[in-house]
């Protein structure tokens, strides 16, 4: 059986204004992750992953080093990461 983990993160840089979130969204969808991502008033993107072990490790890398095309991404923070028994989201959704 596949092991699923949840996380919280937080990227920094130019990430609001470049469709940050609806990339995220997209690449959430082809790895199969569910959870939640939305702007903040300090500039970043704050929110939660849950999946596959392998397909979170893939997404954090993606939240590092790759974000939309008109993102600069200066740094990502992962904090909270634990074993899940169930992913606790329908789908990733965009909150406002």
């Amino acid at each position: 059986m596949t092991q699923l983990i949840g996380m919280d993160f937080e990227i920094f840089g130019k990430v609001q204004g470049v469709f940050f979130r609806k990339y995220t969204q997209k690449r959430a969808g082809e790895l199969s992750i569910r959870g939640w991502c939305m702007n903040t008033k300090m500039g970043t993107v704050i929110g939660r992953i849950e999946g596959e072990q392998m397909k979170i490790e893939e997404m954090k890398y993606w939240l590092q080093n790759t974000g939309s095309h008109g993102s600069k991404i200066d740094k990502a923070e992962f904090k909270d990461e634990k074993k899940i028994s169930q992913i606790n989201f329908s789908n990733f959704s965009i909150r406002k």
